[in-house]
């Protein structure tokens, strides 16, 4: 049997604390709310997830993340413009660093905690 193709799209739920403020956020980093109902559908470039009214403190603080950019200074650029702190009561976000894996980062923290890892693709490099 083979499997059918071209069709599938997997989204992640992501826990809301406090599910409006949450919202808020994310429009705020520039997802675009595709649904906004009893949950909430955020897309970016091809890219969605799904906001959920549930949280768990230990899963959402255990929760990740990641958004591949192809120029992560624009996003960072974006993502200071935002003073994400003040507005959302989140950690201060990290600025882009090469990590031990090649990849160059930048860490942003939601406000129910979950951490998103904003990275820039590699030219020539087919999973990232």
């Amino acid at each position: 049997m083979s499997v059918p193709t071209k069709t599938e799209l997997a989204r992640p739920f992501l826990p809301a604390k406090d599910f409006d403020l949450s919202k808020r956020f994310y429009e705020a980093l520039g997802f675009e709310i595709l649904l906004d109902a009893e949950v909430a559908i955020f897309g970016v470039g091809a890219s969605s997830f799904i906001l959920q009214r549930y949280y768990q403190k230990e899963w959402a603080e255990n929760f990740m993340m990641q958004l591949m950019v192809d120029n992560l200074d624009d996003w960072w650029t974006h993502i200071q413009t935002l003073d994400l702190p003040t507005k959302f009561n989140v950690p201060s976000p990290k600025p882009p660093k090469t990590q031990p894996w090649g990849l160059r980062i930048a860490y942003v923290v939601d406000p129910s905690g979950v951490l998103w890892h904003v990275a820039e693709r590699r030219p020539g490099t087919k999973h990232d």
